[in-house]
């Protein structure tokens, strides 16, 4: 009898000590998002790529938010080739290289891959990284909730280190950009292999 008071007690003070709403989407309301924190980084340019993921005239020269994202990405662009680091690019259906907005178009034998959101699912993307002996991946483009987010994570899955330049990823509205903000903040994996910055923040070696 003791011991069922005792545990009657700790339960009614657990309790008593938590307000759980009735439903969980009624919490969804109160959430105030934490800012990022955005930390500068120092690449080996060696065992670096950079990941230029659908920058097409399909998508991202039909939306805003990505056309914005453009002096940013090729100013990287144009610092990652000096320092000779990996740069490898994706593309989307119906679309080819040639379809790169001019800005931050291919050059040479840059490689590339082309799939849905998550750019290792059945593309050589993987053994292209291995055989650079590329350790760490700059993931940039568009939908930040797309290809950003699942080739992140899945370069994070596979031991690379994950660097997001937040000004270098777009989606069609905001909400969607911090929604991948936060995943690759709080993502089991995922988020303990990223580290969120900016594009004027990554130095080369």
């Amino acid at each position: 009898m003791k011991r069922i008071l005792v545990a009657g007690f700790l339960i009614a003070t657990v309790c008593g000590s938590t307000a759980f709403a009735a439903d969980v989407v009624e919490d969804w309301a109160t959430i105030k998002p934490a800012a990022p924190t955005l930390k500068p980084v120092t690449v080996d340019p060696k065992t670096t790529a950079l990941l230029m993921l659908d920058f097409m005239k399909q998508n991202c020269g039909q939306r805003p938010r990505c056309i914005a994202t453009l002096p940013a990405m090729k100013k990287l662009l144009d610092s990652a080739r000096a320092a000779k680091a990996h740069v490898v690019y994706s593309i989307i259906a119906n679309s080819t290289i040639n379809d790169v907005l001019p800005d931050v178009a291919a050059k040479g034998d840059e490689p590339s891959v082309l799939s849905g959101p998550d750019k290792f699912r059945n593309t050589d993307l993987e053994k292209i990284l291995k055989d650079k002996g590329i350790q760490t991946v700059i993931v940039a483009g568009t939908a930040a909730n797309g290809a950003v987010l699942y080739t992140g994570s899945g370069a994070a899955f596979r031991g690379m280190k994950v660097i997001v330049p937040v000004d270098g990823m777009s989606a069609i509205e905001a909400t969607a950009e911090y929604a991948t903000v936060i995943n690759f903040m709080n993502a089991p994996s995922v988020s303990q292999a990223s580290t969120l910055t900016r594009t004027d923040m990554i130095k080369f070696q």
